[in-house]
């Protein structure tokens, strides 16, 4: 494992999958120019929203058997490739948000693609909403290693569900990812009201990015959104800004940027005098269906996208 790199700096965009005049060539191009021109700017690490990748949907040229199944073979095929080329890029990392994929056995899950120095990761979604009725969930949590942070990605959904938290507990999880999607703003206060909860109970930093605009498309028909990145409020924490939130956004590509030092995780873990939610331990016990946790290092050699 990596030696830690004190301070990590965040891009958290906003995407809009509904723009008119694309190409599908200009569609995958676009999301490479804006996600090299965060790294340009000094984002080590750049979050995408979930399901920006439904935007292919109108652009496809047939739909067969279905619309999930068609952008899901086009992500396969021609898109996971042409993204690994061109964003292979040493000491950077992206959450490119998440597209419907299909499994060995046929069946569909909304996964998110993490591409970390040019190798893939991946998380697929554990909680499904009524849209998402083709597809089915996930089995495990995937925490990751990078740059000596751990990190889980927990998609939308996923985040405002308190069990999936708990299973996090006793693993010291430094960073959460959430790309998120939402159509109204109830659902925007749920997701960050949510991701902001996920950060005191786990005294952990988590990053939300939102899908935003129109698409032609059965998921994601209208979006609105906000990025933000919750701190934990422990005495390590107490200077600055614990709530970075974007505007509120219907429509457009915005970037919401963040920079986390782990010193400051670490003095917080170090101290003892004060109350801390991440190391109560919850009274009976674990529920049985609490999902496996998967450890991966991202200088292993292989990974499965």
């Amino acid at each position: 494992m990596s030696a830690c790199q004190p301070k990590l700096n965040l891009c958290l965009l906003t995407w809009d999958p509904g723009a008119e005049g694309r190409s599908l060539h200009q569609f995958v191009s676009l999301v490479i120019e804006q996600v090299r021109a965060a790294w340009a700017d000094g984002a080590d690490l750049v979050l995408l929203p979930e399901l920006l990748w439904m935007g292919l949907e109108p652009l496809i040229p047939s739909l067969k058997p279905s619309a999930l199944h068609a952008v899901a073979t086009h992500m396969r095929d021609a898109v996971l490739p042409v993204l690994q080329r061109e964003l292979a890029q040493e000491g950077k990392a992206v959450l490119l948000g998440s597209a419907p994929h299909l499994t060995e056995s046929g069946t569909l899950r909304n996964r998110a693609h993490l591409l970390c120095e040019g190798r893939w990761l991946h998380q697929d979604k554990l909680q499904l909403t009524p849209w998402e009725h083709e597809m089915e969930a996930g089995q495990a949590i995937r925490l990751w290693h990078w740059r000596g942070w751990r990190v889980a990605t927990l998609i939308c959904l996923d985040i405002e569900v308190p069990e999936l938290a708990a299973s996090l507990r006793s693993e010291a999880v430094d960073l959460i990812l959430c790309p998120s999607a939402t159509e109204t703003e109830l659902g925007v206060e749920r997701v960050n009201r949510c991701a902001s909860a996920r950060a005191v109970e786990l005294a952990c930093f988590v990053a939300v990015s939102a899908l935003t605009g129109a698409a032609n498309s059965q998921l994601i028909d209208s979006n609105v959104g906000r990025c933000a990145l919750y701190s934990p409020s422990q005495q390590a924490f107490a200077e600055g800004n614990r709530q970075i939130q974007g505007p509120l956004l219907s429509q457009g590509v915005a970037c919401t940027t963040a920079t986390l030092d782990h010193r400051r995780l670490d003095a917080m873990r170090s101290a003892t005098g004060e109350t801390n939610p991440s190391r109560l331990q919850p009274h009976g016990q674990q529920p049985a269906s609490r999902p496996a946790i998967h450890l991966e290092d991202c200088d292993a050699r292989h990974f499965r996208s």
